[in-house]
């Protein structure tokens, strides 16, 4: 879907999973809506970074799944 970037996180550590999300962030113009897909069976700690750190840089979080988590950046 067009204006949604889908950003798959697995297999990444902390730090590359924050780099990549930055990057996303930085590249963002026409997107509304960038999608972590980071999983959950492996553990949480992607799933908590997002959450905790990007909530304030964004206008909304909207969590999709157990292993998802949209960073809404404006309304479409």
């Amino acid at each position: 879907m067009e204006g949604i970037v889908t950003l798959d996180l697995h297999g990444k550590n902390e730090y590359q999973a924050r780099a990549t999300i930055n990057g996303a962030l930085g590249r963002s113009r026409g997107v509304y809506r960038i999608r972590c897909i980071h999983g959950y069976h492996g553990g949480t700690v992607l799933r908590d970074m997002i959450r905790r750190e990007f909530a304030s840089r964004v206008l909304r979080l909207q969590i999709i799944n157990e292993g998802t988590t949209d960073l809404v950046l404006r309304e479409f």
